[in-house]
């Protein structure tokens, strides 16, 4: 895994890791850009990395012309050739009868196994000035494009855009979009890291997508994947040496990230993560499985994409991030490079998930058997991380560091995302197992929480199609091993019966959306429900400070009750939850003043039972509380006039 290396200097290492421009580095003293390059005119520049090849020629297929490429240092191979066109096709030709796709292609247009494509894709960016969002405004919303829309495309997202800025989300995130096999597929088997999906519409389509989103002040965050490349017509080893030969991921070879050769594959990577924050203005990068990277360099390849990606963020004059996700729970990956860390924005927090799972549904089955107890979500609200050290049954050792001087605005939390409904047997989604107003407690708890807030496609109407596990392999040898690797790697939540084949093309397509659920019956009230709750997330003054200073959490552990409060200058506010099957009072010691109930998801307003709590009170010295069992409120304190 990454270990980011603490120091008794100033860690300026990381933000000086440039690669040098001198004569010890020619393949650095120009234009680094890899793949195809348009030039000027019909002029292309090719550029790839080879180094394992004593010679490398492009092959352009149309012309059927072969043009030899010229060293330029370190295993890179370079040719400029005239009379090329966008459109054309080309391989690089590594020996009389190799011949492999470029592993910088920007598209396949026929697949993993085509050749690739030159392109010259630009449009008219037409974004208003857009600088991008500060972090501590994400309200995060997770999108599967094959899955999003019946046509499972780039453009069929657009239409739905207003719809988003309506529900109040801030910014979407793509699953993975790098080229992978076949047509249906989460996206993490991508194995052409700078090819947008041929099936999703390409490269064109993605950038109007983010021009549509960024003219509606939507920012978009692009899931990619550096930690692995997908088996089927990955050929980057054909090339050089990509990958380790000591490490596995459970996906596969790790990347060569400290390894020899290993400062030219981190360099492919980095341009990787520019290419999509230069030439598609994405904003914000979620990395992939981030502890799965084997990386024991001075200077971990976390820590130098960081300081590269904000560097480039500065010249641009863009607020640009980078979030990780990591079940390890190591804050240090978030730390800052002066402290030690790699210097990433944010991460995901499993453990939030985890303890609010187990609390409503009671589920102990795999990793879930280290949750479970309300304590837990208590630390989980104070600390960020449960796990910060504790000895982990399902790990067999301790597991995770400290997280509470961690700001929330560096932690994503959900109650539902594309792993923790797709890794179910079935890809059950959370409204297909808990009831309406356990589905209504749970948003509260994610939307009115300290952190930032990450919805998974059609959580807010209470979507009912499934998200289970899907691929398109076009080997089935290899579709068979995936299954039964899937199979193994689930065992441990001793689901019965056997797990649905993901070859399956039935799997896929239960996955689409039903967007007509959510214009009525108790979906249209979730929706409504959600929207609330993101407006006065927005609105409520207390809750627009994500700081640990600015809270106290309270827990009732008999009541099973949550009370989390929550302030900014003279703004008061409280969250209040009862995660009980049963009525509970408690008592509270609040802020005197009068306190208004805002929201109330026992109310009737949003098809509940009927609140026990008052619609308002005047603080007394003890205010005794009745709520209604799996009910989440806010009460905010009305100013003095």
């Amino acid at each position: 895994m990454t270990r980011p290396r603490h120091r008794d200097r100033p860690v300026e290492a990381a933000a000086t890791t440039q690669w040098a421009t001198d004569e010890k580095n020619p393949a650095q003293n120009h234009d680094e850009t890899l793949g195809a390059v348009i030039l000027s005119g019909t002029t292309c520049r090719f550029r790839v990395w080879a180094p394992t090849r004593s010679t490398v020629n492009v092959h352009l297929l149309g012309p059927n012309r072969i043009v030899p490429m010229r060293q330029s240092g370190r295993g890179y191979y370079e040719a400029n050739v005239e009379h090329v066109h966008p459109g054309d096709l080309y391989l690089y030709q590594l020996a009389p009868d190799i011949e492999r796709a470029d592993p910088a292609s920007r598209f396949q247009p026929k697949g993993v196994h085509g050749p690739s494509q030159v392109i010259d894709c630009k449009i008219r960016w037409d974004e208003k000035g857009w600088s991008g969002r500060p972090l501590k405004d994400y309200i995060i919303y997770e999108i599967h494009v094959g899955t999003f829309s019946p046509t499972g495309t780039f453009d069929a997202i657009i239409p739905y855009i207003e719809y988003i800025i309506q529900l109040g989300v801030t910014a979407i995130e793509l699953m993975p979009v790098a080229q992978f096999p076949g047509a249906r597929n989460w996206g993490y088997d991508g194995v052409f890291p700078f090819a947008a999906q041929n099936s999703y519409g390409g490269p064109p389509a993605l950038k109007k997508l983010i021009n549509a989103c960024h003219q509606r002040g939507l920012a978009v965050i692009l899931d990619v994947v550096y930690n692995h490349l997908g088996p089927e017509g990955n050929y980057l080893a054909d090339f050089g040496p990509y990958f380790s030969d000591n490490d596995n991921t459970p996906w596969g070879p790790s990347v060569n990230f400290d390894g020899e050769f290993s400062d030219e594959v981190r360099h492919y990577f980095i341009q990787n993560a520019l290419y999509w924050i230069g030439e598609f203005h994405i904003d914000a990068l979620r990395l992939d499985v981030g502890h799965t990277m084997v990386d024991d360099a001075p200077v971990t390849f976390l820590e130098e994409l960081s300081a590269q990606v904000h560097r480039t963020a500065e010249r641009l004059n863009r607020q640009i991030f980078l979030i990780a996700e990591s079940a390890d729970n190591d804050a240090r990956l978030i730390r800052s490079h002066e402290q030690g860390g790699c210097g990433l924005d944010a991460q995901w927090n499993d453990d939030f998930h985890h303890c609010l799972r187990t609390l409503l549904t009671g589920e102990r089955a795999g990793y879930y058997e280290d949750y479970g107890e309300f304590a837990q979500l208590i630390k989980a609200y104070r600390d960020g991380f449960v796990y910060s050290g504790e000895y982990s049954r399902f790990h067999h050792r301790r597991h995770g560091n400290v997280s509470h001087d961690i700001p929330a605005n560096h932690l994503v939390v959900f109650a539902q995302n594309h792993d923790q409904v797709g890794n179910r047997m079935d890809g059950d989604r959370l409204s297909q197992t808990v009831s309406i107003e356990e589905l209504k407690l749970a948003a509260g708890l994610v939307i009115l929480s300290p952190f930032i807030p990450l919805l998974f496609m059609g959580e807010e109407y209470g979507e009912t199609a499934p998200f289970p596990y899907f691929i398109s392999h076009s080997d089935a040898e290899l579709a068979e091993a995936v299954r039964r690797g899937r199979s193994d790697a689930l065992a441990a939540f001793g689901w019965q019966g056997e797990l649905p084949d993901p070859r399956d093309a039935r799997m896929f397509l239960r996955a689409k959306l039903n967007h007509e659920l959510r214009n009525a019956d108790q979906h249209l009230v979730s929706l409504k429900f959600y929207r609330e709750l993101i407006r006065l997330r927005k609105k409520v003054a207390a809750l627009n400070s994500l700081k640990a200073d600015n809270m106290e959490v309270e827990g009732f552990e008999k009541e099973r009750v949550i009370v989390v409060h929550r302030w900014q200058d003279e703004d008061l506010a409280f969250l209040i939850a009862n995660l009980g099957a049963a009525q509970a009072c408690v008592s509270l010691s609040v802020a005197g003043g009068h306190w208004r109930n805002v929201v109330d998801s026992a109310d009737e307003t949003w098809r509940g039972k009927g609140s026990l709590l008052p619609r308002d009170f005047c603080a007394s010295a003890e205010n005794q509380l009745a709520l209604m069992p799996r009910s989440v409120a806010l009460f905010v304190r009305e100013k003095v006039a």
